[in-house]
């Protein structure tokens, strides 16, 4: 694996697709974990307005955390053991330095008929020293027929605060990610992108998120919309943005 020429990709455009990363066997078990954990008819975790507003359906999972009640080690042995992989942790290194730390884990649920993500910025992108990285996992693959692809501007984390507007609308320039099985895609916390709606039964990916040295680990708190800021901590809107078409 050539982690040079990966780190220069990620860092002209924002984000890193890398196919065929992680074992197919692995990734079964973290899938059947997944749909044993929501079910057929998972509730939303979010409240009404975050909802309205954010136009986001997504429901959260925090599988590796022991101080949250709904936690189990039999559950949470799979994600445990892919947060280890060497290459994982080598290309993360090659990305963001010696000395990044891991943030959390996440896996993001949405089901059939729900809108998706709209465009966001994972953390504010005041200080461009300060940042984010998701490192997504698709345990299947995603395509046209379920939805629920993930839309990205390249190069946008060098441009600053996303632009107020329509939550959902396309942006000229936007590149349409279909991850299989098995991909891993490394995205910088400052990168405009969304997820589109799902038509198919459900969409999940689970999100290692990690931050470089120096990064408070509070990073991911306030959420960047289109239309708003969002504090995840408080469960408040933090700042109203006016919408332009």
């Amino acid at each position: 694996m050539d982690y040079k020429k990966l780190s220069s990709e990620f860092w002209q455009r924002g984000y890193l697709v890398v196919d065929n990363f992680f074992d197919p066997d692995l990734m079964d078990q973290l899938d059947h974990n997944i749909r044993q954990y929501f079910g057929d008819n998972p509730e939303f975790w979010h409240d009404e307005e975050f909802l309205s507003k954010s136009k986001t359906e997504v429901i959260p999972w925090f599988p590796q955390n022991p101080e949250l009640p709904d936690y189990s080690a039999q559950m949470a042995n799979p994600f445990d053991r892919l947060e280890t992989d060497s290459r994982l942790k080598q290309l993360t290194t090659s990305l963001l330095g010696e000395e990044w730390s891991p943030l959390y884990s996440m896996v993001m649920y949405s089901g059939k008929g729900t809108a998706g993500q709209a465009w966001h910025q994972d953390c504010p992108p005041d200080d461009p020293e300060k940042f984010n990285m998701n490192r997504l996992v698709y345990t299947r693959d995603l395509c046209s027929d379920i939805g629920g692809q993930t839309v990205v501007m390249p190069g946008s984390h060098r441009k600053g605060e996303l632009p107020a507007g329509e939550p959902h609308k396309d942006l000229e320039g936007q590149v349409v990610l279909s991850p299989r099985k098995g991909t891993l895609v490394l995205l910088h916390g400052h990168t405009w992108h969304r997820v589109l709606p799902i038509t198919g039964a459900f969409r999940f990916s689970t999100n290692y998120r990690v931050c470089p040295r120096g990064t408070p680990a509070d990073i991911t708190d306030i959420c960047v919309y289109r239309n708003m800021r969002y504090c995840f901590a408080s469960d408040r809107v933090v700042e109203e943005r006016e919408t332009i078409s």
